[in-house]
């Protein structure tokens, strides 16, 4: 079921925190965080120049210290925790280093790109009794956590088959030499950009995936990581999950339960980077269609804010560590049966 609470915040003092990456998602999380009276921006940390002139003029980061280098920007004495928005590749070592340093981690999707690294990277965050958050602000979407209740409760009876979409065009808006469109940096685009909330999604339903089959290609666009990617994962009992993510596309986004006593769908109705609600349709059993509306809510915030909470104390942190290792391990699988054109397994080391 879902722990994440939207009650009245009760953290007396905000934490202290720090950016690292000032690009289109760091920007996001910084606006986020300047309405949030849990946490308080100190710093934030940039390698490039060019930003770092712009940040000057950003009133977001009015009174935020903007520093060059990571090592110097890890050791801020009243800095608390730390949100990494970082091309992928960089976020274990990231992780490590600022747990190390004695901060708390909230880390933008995916954690890590291999099994491994996000074993390493937990590893120590428990080692220095240090909280990992995770950006799958997609669970924290009312109409989602209440989807989950109903599934722990029964309602949809035996869930059978999931179906998702999370497509958007954002991409082409980016300069070419960006890391989010390189093989290297950001590999299989469509999971590592939005795939992977539907696949943590999945997770979150019915437990870690067994196999996976997947598909990419480039059709829409000049993208080297691809634009268009179908994925099947499959689950213990034979439910599945089919995903669909697509960068050369106009925005949707799409979840689907589907069990033996009802199916619900959730559509998103913008981005949720500006989210203007959501249309919620139920169809059960000998019942007729029923078809509501739920108002736009600030997930983004939502899961900065559980995480704030985290780090008092006060609640655990909604998205467990196996739930974060069975999403990185779903998407090893899912680039290596993109390269084999095979189905994989999803190998979840003892």
């Amino acid at each position: 079921m879902a722990t994440a609470s939207f009650n009245t915040p009760t953290t007396s003092v905000p934490v202290q925190i720090g950016l690292v990456g000032y690009g289109w998602w760091g920007k996001t999380i910084a606006k986020q965080i300047s309405t949030s009276s849990l946490l308080n921006l100190v710093a934030v940390v940039e390698l490039d120049a060019d930003l770092r002139t712009q940040m000057s003029h950003d009133d977001v980061l009015k009174d935020v210290q903007i520093l060059s280098d990571f090592d110097s920007f890890l050791q801020i004495q009243n800095m608390e925790a730390v949100i990494l928005c970082t091309p992928h590749q960089q976020h274990a070592d990231q992780i490590v280093a600022a747990a190390q340093a004695g901060k708390h981690v909230f880390c933008e999707k995916p954690l890590c790109l291999t099994y491994l690294d996000a074993q390493k990277a937990i590893a120590t965050c428990v080692k220095h009794n240090r909280v990992l958050g995770i950006g799958h602000e997609r669970r924290f979407e009312p109409a989602i956590i209440e989807l989950r209740q109903d599934i722990q409760a029964g309602v949809l009876g035996t869930i059978l088959q999931i179906e998702a979409n999370f497509s958007q065009d954002k991409f082409f808006a980016l300069p070419k030499d960006n890391w989010r469109l390189s093989n290297q940096h950001a590999p299989v685009g469509p999971l590592t950009a939005t795939g992977i909330h539907l696949v943590d999604l999945a997770i979150a339903v019915l437990g870690p995936a067994e196999s996976v089959w997947a598909r990419l290609a480039t059709r829409g666009s000049y993208f080297e990581n691809g634009d268009t990617l179908g994925i099947m994962l499959g689950f213990p009992g034979g439910a599945n999950a089919l995903i669909s993510a697509m960068l050369a596309t106009p925005f949707e986004g799409r979840f689907a339960v589907y069990g033996s006593k009802g199916w619900v769908e959730i559509r998103d109705r913008k981005h949720p980077e500006s989210p203007a609600g959501w249309d919620i349709k139920r169809v059960m059993q000998g019942q007729e269609p029923v078809v509501t509306f739920a108002e736009k809510f600030p997930s983004v915030l939502s899961n900065l804010e559980a995480f704030a909470k985290a780090v008092r104390g006060e609640q655990p942190y909604p998205v467990s560590h196996t739930e974060m290792l069975a999403n990185v391990a779903a998407l090893e699988a899912i680039m290596k049966s993109v390269s084999s054109h095979q189905v994989e397994p999803v190998v979840l080391p003892a």
